[in-house]
């Protein structure tokens, strides 16, 4: 990343009054905290921002696979008008959530190439953000016996392994409400532990679910 466009100090009070007026008006008792990125993982993400929250209703937002937690990511992303390239440079975390879920997206994709290679038939994962697609490509990057690739537009967008020798179809058309026909086979919940994203996780949404661990 070049040059740092998002800053606490410019971006954090809009950040802040954005999701305290959401928040107070659900009801949650959550503290707001927007830091500078981290990058422990800097090869896989590296954000400008990072928005942590705690308090006594973080379980609420890490249940049913970080759902709230994904949704305030992505309505905090259109409220700045991220383009789509920049949502990478923002985060949001409680709880190490972020860590767990970078381990448990690796694990998913070894095990679904595991699949793969045995079965000889595409892997599909469940939509998923950019970032959490790109976790999934890298994982697989020295494997020489299949391939992954990015399929679908918009929040559809999700990661598909293939044997390396075949050649990906094309893009069936969408059926209302996102389905295609003649999907790839996908595991229950779209992912070899289960998937299943809200807004901004790929719609996880994202889309992309991590373990819970007292979240």
């Amino acid at each position: 990343m070049a040059e740092t466009i998002y800053t606490p100090e410019q971006h954090g009070p809009r950040i802040r009054s954005f999701l305290t007026s959401i928040l107070e008006k659900g009801g949650f008792e959550l503290d707001i905290d927007v830091a500078p990125g981290e990058n422990p993982h800097p090869e896989i993400e590296d954000p400008e921002l990072v928005v942590r929250f705690s308090g006594p209703d973080v379980d609420l937002l890490l249940a049913n696979k970080a759902e709230l937690l994904l949704a305030l990511e992505y309505l905090t992303m259109e409220m700045l008008h991220m383009p789509h390239d920049h949502h990478e440079r923002m985060c949001f975390d409680a709880n190490d959530y972020r860590m767990l879920r970078i381990a448990e997206l690796r694990l998913s994709a070894t095990t679904a190439a595991e699949r793969v290679k045995r079965s000889k038939l595409p892997f599909r994962f469940s939509p998923m953000s950019s970032r959490e697609r790109r976790i999934i490509h890298l994982a697989l990057r020295n494997e020489p016996e299949v391939r992954s690739e990015s399929s679908g537009v918009g929040p559809f967008r999700q990661v598909v392994i293939y044997p390396a020798g075949m050649p990906a179809p094309p893009e069936p058309p969408r059926e209302a409400g996102g389905f295609r026909p003649g999907a790839p086979r996908r595991g229950p919940g779209g992912g070899p532990g289960g998937e299943r994203r809200g807004p901004g996780g790929g719609g996880d949404r994202r889309g992309p679910g991590g373990p819970r661990r007292g979240r």
